[in-house]
């Protein structure tokens, strides 16, 4: 039976880290984790989505975006509502 082999460039320094740490994880090889990765995959038990990590704000802005949102709370800010988008698009279009 004929294996077929799956080649992937990396660049060296990529390779070695990713190898560390996926014996850190408790794989034997790369390999493995790459193996155990696609055979979790065909069975639609692994998902991948690529998101943008959360941004941290700092403590200046965090005040300041607290106090907006508080201010529409409190009603300090005046808010429109719209039952419908064509409402919403008419005031828009004003």
């Amino acid at each position: 039976m004929h294996t077929p082999t799956l080649q992937i460039p990396i660049n060296q320094q990529m390779r070695n880290k990713a190898t560390k740490v996926a014996e850190q994880q408790g794989f034997s090889s790369l390999q493995e984790l790459v193996r155990v990765f696609l055979s979790q995959l065909i069975m639609n038990k692994v998902q991948v989505s690529f998101t943008p990590s959360h941004l941290i704000l700092s403590d200046k802005n965090d005040e300041r975006y607290a106090g907006m949102i508080n201010d529409l709370k409190t009603g300090k800010v005046k808010t429109k509502k719209f039952s419908d988008v064509n409402k919403l698009m008419n005031y828009l279009n004003k």
